[in-house]
């Protein structure tokens, strides 16, 4: 059965791997177990790339790329295309803008951003959504989401600012440890000279206000020097580019900004979660 739905659902990239991956090894007399020896897969692994029936990894990509790109860098070029495709087709065209912002101002809620997210605790999210995933997509889903972290380390380094609803703080994943090490990771990321974190505490509404009570939101900067917005809900998702609804969002973060905890005390809150705090 996944079989037959991977090779219907399969996109224009993954097809294309797999007629490149068979033609190459046909050009140079091999089979498909001879290939699979080469890369440290068995021939039913290599059958199953050119099939379509399994979705190729980006493991398997690093070793196309060694055992039968022939130093052209096909497969290297090919492999940010197939972990592109390998996201929900509502997020692309974000995702892609995402990798190109000069800047990203994120208010998060109901759980902690995915750019922030260590690699158990995004498990664990995806693999509880429903419809429930395959264990197969999860992987896919859980790698591409680590993958976007390339974000941290460009140069010039970009501004990354993090505010978290504290309910996305208190809603836990996998287990207390694996919440443990999220929190940590949150202190780790908060060290970098291109990030801030603040969170806007439960209680918020007790002055009167609260910003922050319609949703999570992605302000970018996009490397073009123009603003947009990206929204999500229940599987749903858009991109805003109109100038004036930008501007009211733009507001909207300003906002939620100044009603969240300080960097200090919101990081001192991460600490006490993490148990490092006094």
């Amino acid at each position: 059965m996944a079989r037959s739905e991977n090779k219907e659902t399969a996109g224009p990239v993954a097809r294309m791997v797999a007629t490149v991956v068979k033609r190459m090894r046909v050009k140079e007399g091999l089979t498909q177990e001879q290939l699979g020896a080469r890369m440290g897969y068995t021939g039913a692994a290599i059958s199953a790339l050119e099939t379509l029936a399994q979705p190729v990894s980006d493991g398997m990509m690093v070793q196309l790329e060694a055992a039968l790109g022939g130093g052209t860098g096909i497969f290297a070029e090919m492999r940010p295309l197939v972990r592109l495709e390998k996201l929900p087709e509502l997020f692309r065209d974000y995702a892609q803008i995402e990798q190109k912002a000069l800047s990203l101002c994120l208010y998060s809620a109901p759980n902690i951003h995915g750019l922030f997210q260590t690699e158990p605790y995004a498990r664990a999210q995806i693999a509880g959504g429903y419809p429930t995933p395959t264990e197969e997509r999860v992987e896919e889903l859980v790698t591409a989401r680590m993958d976007r972290k390339a974000i941290f380390d460009k140069k010039p380094l970009r501004l990354i600012e993090l505010i978290l609803d504290e309910a996305a703080l208190m809603r836990k994943y996998g287990s207390e440890e694996v919440m443990r090490e999220q929190y940590r990771h949150l202190l780790e990321c908060a060290r970098r000279k291109n990030v801030t974190i603040q969170v806007l505490p439960l209680d918020v509404g007790l002055s009167g206000e609260n910003a922050g009570d319609q949703g999570m939101m992605n302000l970018v900067e996009t490397d073009e020097h123009t603003r947009i917005v990206y929204l999500e809900v229940q599987d749903e998702s858009v991109l805003i580019t109109d100038p004036v609804k930008v501007s009211t969002y733009a507001q909207r973060y300003a906002k939620i900004r100044a009603q969240a905890l300080d960097p200090r005390a919101s990081l001192g809150l991460i600490e006490r979660l993490a148990g490092e705090g006094t």
